[in-house]
């Protein structure tokens, strides 16, 4: 195991980022897991005292768009933080609303970019060599219908970790993305009801039973049911190692894909 180290783990009250906190208490790491709301800290803490994980894993309230959640994580010390708090919207982009686009940058994108802009500050005037982790997604890297908002983000995502990584390596501090593929966590499943509760038949090109029947396609599909702690075991090994590859997605059959998908683009027409 890599040495100890003290991580901070945005949105960690529950599917890939709660499992994460778990895995890396149990390895003996410092974990403070960052969650949304107070009954997502409660549940959390009793379930780290069953486990016998009271003393590495310690939970916090960090709505990561509350300014005074942010100002108290700042106080803490810590060797790596992982963004992992998100949120998505999925339906036609040429008929999203633009207040819910703007929601889902707010989240994703400006959030992530601000508290690390701090814990990065913070690291520098320490001289310490820490690490960001951002978590991204499969989405950041391709673009299937209907997730243009979403996908958008993690794009940006992308380009905001990527730039950074060239940038800190003078400071000594690591960046990686993490890159998940569709696991059964319930976050894609929820994500792709949003469209449901704005989408108005009589206003809208897009109907709702149309998209329905392209939503329940793409669900059918193994490819979308994928065991969420394979995606865990994955990230307990990426998130405290000292080296890696700065993309990291999985499983390979996703890389692959990806990296076909990629090629592609090249020779898409209109």
């Amino acid at each position: 195991m890599a040495k100890s180290k003290t991580i901070l783990i945005t949105g960690a009250g529950s599917g890939l980022g709660e499992g994460t906190a778990i895995g890396l208490a149990k390895l003996g790491h410092k974990v403070i897991a960052g969650v949304h709301i107070y009954p997502q800290a409660t549940a959390l803490r009793k379930k780290a005292e069953e486990l016998g994980l009271t003393e590495n894993l310690r939970v916090e309230r960090l709505d990561v768009l509350d300014p005074y959640d942010v100002g108290n994580a700042l106080r803490w010390d810590i060797d790596i933080l992982v963004n992992n708090a998100g949120i998505g919207e999925t339906g036609p982009i040429f008929e999203t609303p633009i207040e819910l686009v703007h929601k889902n940058f707010e989240t994703n994108y400006f959030a992530p970019l601000a508290l690390s802009q701090k814990f990065v500050a913070k690291f520098i005037r320490e001289k310490k060599k820490g690490k960001i982790v951002f978590l991204s997604s499969m989405g950041g890297l391709f673009l299937p219908a209907h997730f243009g908002v979403y996908c958008s983000t993690k794009h940006a995502m992308e380009a905001m970790a990527e730039s950074m990584q060239q940038e800190l390596k003078k400071y000594g501090i690591q960046v990686q993305t993490i890159n998940p593929g569709a696991f059964l966590t319930g976050f894609n499943e929820t994500m792709l009801e949003t469209s449901f509760r704005w989408l108005d038949d009589d206003k809208n090109f897009t109907k709702k039973a149309d998209l329905k029947a392209e939503i329940e396609k793409q669900l059918d599909s193994p490819d979308w049911k994928l065991v969420p702690q394979d995606m865990i075991d994955e990230m307990v090994r990426v998130i405290p190692a000292d080296t890696g590859k700065f993309r990291n997605v999985f499983p390979q059959f996703v890389e692959d894909m990806l990296k076909d998908s990629m090629a592609k683009a090249w020779t898409n027409t209109i």
